[in-house]
């Protein structure tokens, strides 16, 4: 089978892509994750998605390299990881009774040749109406600093929607699988 490197450390993804059966090595990339001027979240995550596999191509020369992104978008502002207790409570009650999208795009990239695909999930998340002590219990439980829109949904974070449509369970999370074994399959990486 051919070698696969998730261009990513995070522990979420790394969780995810186990759940594959695949043997993969994970390596964080380098890759400034700022927006263009006038750059739409899709065309962001899409764009970020490449850039990190490319740039984690160039330490490995010989491999099939998984690049993800994701953006949280609120009345088309882009909610990052908040990295603090403060930061998340306000994000959580921003997003308080509102439907945020979630752009989750993945890339498979073949450093030998070059070669790549891309898809995307969009995920739109219905929060319920939530109170301040609501939202600093959750926050000082489930701790979500790391994550774009303050919540992890595989955790206490699902007790704060009142709606998840989607494809993918798993882009929410950080990396739509059903998305990705359809683009390692293309490259003759077949999960089964």
């Amino acid at each position: 089978m051919t070698a696969i490197v998730l261009a990513s450390s995070s522990k979420y993804r790394c969780q995810l892509l186990e759940k594959l059966g695949l043997a993969f090595l994970s390596c964080s990339s380098d890759v400034d994750e700022s927006p263009q001027a006038g750059e739409s979240p899709y065309a962001l995550v899409r764009r970020l998605s490449l850039a990190k596999a490319e740039e984690v191509g160039k330490i490995y020369p010989n491999h099939l390299i998984i690049g993800s992104d994701q953006v949280a978008v609120l009345d088309q502002e882009i909610l990052g990881k908040p990295g603090g207790r403060d930061a998340a409570i306000q994000q959580l009650a921003k997003q308080s009774g509102r439907t945020v999208q979630f752009y989750t795009g993945v890339c498979v990239f073949n450093s030998v040749s070059g070669r790549h695909l891309s898809d995307m999930d969009v995920c739109s998340v219905q929060f319920k109406t939530l109170t301040s002590s609501q939202i600093e219990k959750y926050i000082d439980l489930d701790r979500p600093f790391d994550c774009a829109g303050s919540f992890k949904s595989e955790g206490l974070g699902i007790a704060l929607f009142s709606k998840i449509v989607g494809e993918d369970p798993n882009a929410l999370v950080g990396l739509p699988l059903i998305k990705l074994v359809a683009l390692l399959d293309k490259f003759g990486v077949n999960i089964l």
